[in-house]
């Protein structure tokens, strides 16, 4: 390593010799290894280490009660845990001499044993894979000695979760014109006793011309999910003038805590849930049995119907379904008595009995926010939460329940997605593991503490 500067010669540092170098009559001699790498950067990074302390070592601060120069009081060691293995500081500490009042001549966090750098790493790559399984990737791929263990990547990742949720946003220069909010529930399995799951509300914010963020918080946890709303649609633009239209489904919950965050316009219904109601209904229909000429005939009368039911619904005439339920019901006595081809199975008419009144239930208790959802899919706009089903799937299910059977805390799991919503929102981390390309609109990030 040759250290160049405007005054004086240039200082030669021996890092690394590495002898013999293989031939290339095998494909595994080429280059260096992952091994040989590793310890280069390693002694690299001790030798840049040791350059930074000897020209820190030579500065005296000025005392900050009376301004006199400081003198060298002590030496003092320092192990730091770096991305390219731990080093050993040798730094000085500074007295005043005519007032007596100590200086460090450094501004580190106290108790400092890592940098800022790697604590970032390590959070970032804990948000997208297992805790053990991080710690093993970032022990093989860098010269890492210290802070690989599970435990503490879980603490950092944590740390950084809890200062990502109390990160200040920052406005974008231009307003939105347009923003669609979507919010729906997933769960997971809670390690506590009496918490045997534990409901994880998502959602997606968009805009107009295509900017997107995603928010998530788990109930009854610290995290406020109303706050996490109104800081995305802070992010992405809110103006006094901005439309803002909200899906949700039928929970009451979600409508009070969107109500909560600012969406003073009233609600939509969320297609997504009406259409695995209808296709349900659908399924059963289509399972009806034909046994007999009178049952052969209602089966033709309700499949149509069926069909007719979704077409009403989907092009804002919900209020005439009741023609659609009363239409079947007048034809379903035919199918009294009616067994299941399987052993223990629910007969087909049953079934459809069964999604029907689920309909009605749902259509009645949605009826005021229920829209011409095939004038808004024309017009390219949003009718329902489909793609928060997607959001919940890749930004829960993946790293905290489907993928992975893991149980957990509700501070745990809580503040981790507050580090993948950062994360795949693009503000947090090296863009890796990013799932879209984020705005332009970004969240001010607090500095995270070594």
């Amino acid at each position: 390593m040759v250290e160049t500067g405007i005054d004086g010669p240039a200082r030669v540092t021996d890092v690394l010799d590495i002898r013999p170098l293989g031939g290339l009559a095998e494909i595994a001699k080429l280059g260096l290894t992952l091994a040989e790498a590793k310890q280069i950067l390693a002694r690299l990074q001790q030798a840049v280490v040791a350059v930074q302390a000897d020209d820190h070592a030579v500065l005296r601060p000025d005392c900050s009660s009376c301004g006199q120069a400081c003198h060298v009081k002590d030496w003092r060691l320092h192990r730091v845990a770096t991305l390219f293995g731990t080093v050993t500081v040798q730094l000085p500490r500074f007295r005043c001499p005519g007032c007596g009042h100590g200086e460090t001549g450094i501004a580190w966090p106290p108790y400092c044993r890592s940098t800022p750098e790697f604590d970032h790493l390590r959070a970032h790559v804990s948000a997208l894979m297992p805790y053990r399984v991080a710690a093993g990737l970032l022990a093989h791929l860098l010269p890492v000695e210290a802070g690989t263990s599970p435990e503490t990547l879980r603490g950092h990742t944590l740390k950084a979760g809890e200062q990502l949720r109390d990160t200040v946003t920052v406005p974008p220069a231009s307003g939105a014109s347009a923003i669609t909010i979507t919010v729906d529930s997933t769960f997971i399995h809670g390690c506590h006793d009496g918490e045997r799951h534990l409901e994880v509300r998502v959602g997606n914010v968009e805009t107009s011309g295509g900017g997107r963020q995603v928010f998530g918080a788990v109930a009854k946890a610290d995290t406020e999910i109303a706050v996490m709303i109104r800081r995305s649609l802070e992010t992405v633009g809110r103006a006094t003038d901005t439309e803002v239209t909200a899906f949700t489904d039928g929970a009451p919950g979600l409508r009070s805590i969107l109500s909560e965050a600012g969406c003073k316009k009233p609600l939509i219904a969320d297609w997504f849930h009406i259409a695995m109601r209808l296709q349900h209904a659908k399924q059963a229909a289509s399972g009806l049995s034909t046994d007999t000429p009178g049952r052969m005939q209602a089966k033709a009368v309700i499949v149509p119907e069926v069909e007719r039911l979704h077409w009403r619904i989907w092009n804002g005439k919900a209020r005439n379904a009741r023609r659609t339920l009363e239409r079947v019901r007048k034809v379903m006595h035919v199918f009294h008595g009616e067994r299941s081809h399987r052993p223990m199975a629910v007969p087909s008419s049953r079934k459809l009995w069964h999604a029907l009144r689920e309909v009605d239930n749902y259509l009645r208790g949605q009826s005021t926010r229920l829209v011409n959802y095939a004038k808004r899919y024309r017009a390219g706009l949003r009718v329902g939460t489909a793609v928060t089903e997607g959001t919940a799937n890749f930004l829960v299910n993946r790293r905290m329940n489907k993928a992975q059977q893991m149980r957990w805390s509700r501070r745990g799991a809580d503040l981790l997605l507050q580090v993948r919503c950062a994360l795949y929102n693009g503000a947090f981390g090296s863009g890796f593991g990013n799932l879209f390309e984020p705005t332009s609109n970004t969240v001010r990030q607090s500095p995270l503490a070594a």
